[in-house]
This record gives C-alpha cells, structure tokens and sequence, in this order.
C-alpha cells in the first residue's frame, strides 16, 4: 500500500461519501498526503449535488485516528528545519477549518482511539458520534508539544475548566465526558454503527441519528467538576499544582503528579493558549495562533526530546529543559505567540463567522 494512493479511502454509497483512514496498523495517524487527499475529496464532494453528507471513519477496531504522524516530526526537526513538519500543519490546519465550516453534513464516527490530529478530523465535524468504544484526547503536553488542529479551541469551550483539566493533564475521555465537554454529539453503541451508516444513505442526517442514538454512559467528569474548576482556576501552572496536591480527593492528587512528569515548558504555553483563545472566539484566530505555536515548538528542545522518550526509545523518561515550572520565564511563553510575519497561517483574515 502507497500512503498517497490508499492511505484514505473514498466511495459513495447512496447520498453519502465516505472517507476512510486506512492506515490501521498506525492506528490511522494522519501523514500529509492524507490530509491532502482528503482536503480534495471534500472540495469535490462539495460541489457534488449527487453528495448530500459526508461521513468520516477508521480502518480496523483500533479507533478512527491517533493523530499525527509524530515520529516523521521528530525526525523533521532532529535530521532537518522543521519545514516539512510546519508546511504538513499549514494544510492540517486549514482542513480543520474547512471540516467546521463545511456545508454539507460531516458526521465523523469518533469510534475507539480519537486522538490529536484524529480529533482535529472529527470534533470540528457537524455531527459527531461517539461509542462506548471512544477514547479521546489531546496528549500533547505529554510530548512536549501543545493541542493543537483547533484544540485549544474546542477545550476553550468547555464547561468550567473541564478543557484546562483535559488539555494539561491529556487525559483519556470516554463517551459520557466527550459529551458533557462538547466534543462530541451523540452516544450510538458501536454494534450498532454498520446500520447507522448504512441508513445515512437512505436517511436525512437526523432521521438516521435518531433511529440509532442512545443514552451515553455516565462519564467521571460531572462528579469531579468541584476540585477540577476551584484548582484550574489559578493564575499560574504553580498554583494550580499547589491546588490539587493540596486537595483532598486522590484524583486531583493524581492529577497534580500527571501535570509533574508533563513537559514545564509546554505545560505554561497550553494554559496561555487556552486563556488566549478564549478571548480570540473565533475558530481561524485560534488556529492561527496555534500555528504560531506549533513552529515555534519546532525550534524548541521539549519536543523532539518528548517524542524520543515516548514514541522512538520509548523509555518514559523525557529529559525536559527547563526540567521544572519554576524555570520556565514569562518570556519564554511569550515567544510561542510571536507573530511570524510572512509565514502567518492568515486563516482568520478570509473568516467572518464566528463559531459559538
């Protein structure tokens, strides 16, 4: 199989289109042939009035997609300059914002692993279905890098500090916590899934979610929401450790020990980021800020360092610089949003709408 040839999947079947990620053996990580093939699929299908919907999903029982292509930046940035890596994240970014503002129904099946650029493929989506299967999160900080494909974005929107707790810690959600964080819409079993996309074919969008939708499983989040909003309300990462190691429930404990083996540097940049998009609103501004950091992180030690530990040597033992919270300056944060003038994603300067 040639990424460029097979690595997506496309056929129509009735009104729908489908796109599949077929890369099941890399739990369908995206590369930027795919992201391409798929930004093409969907201008074709666009402008297809044979097309009414379009449906996301992903080869094999692993899940949809576990993200990006990690291993091929981490050698971009150690053998290269990281161009390759920054021109794949230009197209990635822009197709996430294509998906949101697409104007056909795009019904992403967020079956088992939903990761990273794998959310970036189907959060942003008008329809977004979950199973019992479903495992999703932004890992990012775990690598020493930050969400990014409109992450921010969309953790920004969540209840409280639901998306400040998700997005330092990456931690693994289920079904009934994708839900209650909006980062999804519907709870449909998976055995059920090969019928609810055989009838998108026949079905309006809404007619075939409501023949197959179901109550969600009850998720932790809902019941942790104390600890989590009184603790990631703090003005600072220090404080926000210094909060949940001194709450009393062990999960915030646990929490506080996640944030501690977690990259300093990326920890203070992804805070910033989510505060920074929260004032930014609109999806393009994100993701153009979300660029800058990307690039600016390929400049950084953390990332390639994170992904050496995790991902290549697989030792779980990344050495950060700076090594704790303490050394990481203002300024240092501060140069992850500095504009990059001619390199500018520039999403937001064609964009008039705004995303609520």
């Amino acid at each position: 199989m040639t990424d460029s040839e097979e690595a997506v999947r496309l056929h129509t079947a009735g009104r729908v289109a489908h796109l599949t990620l077929n890369r099941p053996r890399a739990l369908n990580a995206l590369n930027h042939a795919m992201v391409r093939q798929v930004d093409e699929a969907l201008t074709a299908w666009e402008q297809d009035p044979a097309v009414e919907t379009v449906v996301i999903t992903g080869a094999g029982e692993r899940g949809l997609c576990a993200g990006g292509d990690i291993r091929a930046i981490h050698d971009d940035v150690r053998d290269g300059d990281g161009s390759t890596s920054a021109a794949f994240w230009r197209d990635e970014y822009r197709l996430n914002a294509r998906i949101a503002r697409y104007t056909k129904p795009y019904v992403a099946v967020m079956d088992g692993i939903v990761m990273g650029g794998g959310v970036g493929v189907s959060a942003h989506g008008s329809v977004r279905v979950v199973t019992e299967r479903s495992r999703i999160a932004m890992p990012e900080t775990g690598i020493g890098f930050v969400p990014d494909v409109g992450g921010t974005y969309l953790l920004a929107l969540a209840s409280g500090e639901l998306g400040t707790h998700l997005a330092l810690t990456g931690a693994v959600i289920g079904a009934g916590d994708a839900l209650l964080c909006g980062l999804a819409d519907h709870f449909v079993p998976s055995f059920a899934l090969p019928r609810f996309v055989a009838d998108l074919a026949d079905l309006p969008v809404r007619d075939a979610v409501a023949r197959h939708v179901r109550p969600a499983p009850q998720g932790e989040l809902a019941g942790r929401r104390e600890w989590i909003d009184a603790c990631y309300s703090a003005g600072s990462l220090e404080e926000i450790v210094q909060r949940l190691l001194a709450h009393p429930d062990p999960a915030a404990k646990e929490a506080a020990e996640s944030l501690l083996a977690k990259s300093p540097t990326a920890l203070k940049v992804t805070l910033a980021a989510l505060r920074r998009a929260r004032r930014l609103g609109l999806l393009e501004r994100v993701l153009d800020q979300e660029y800058r950091v990307s690039c600016v992180a390929l400049t950084a030690p953390d990332l390639v360092e994170g992904i050496r530990a995790q991902v290549i040597d697989k030792d779980r033992n990344p050495r950060w610089s700076p090594a704790t919270l303490a050394e990481v300056t203002e300024a240092d944060v501060e140069r992850f949003f500095t504009p990059l003038g001619e390199r500018e994603l520039g999403l937001a300067a064609g964009s008039v709408a705004e995303v609520a």
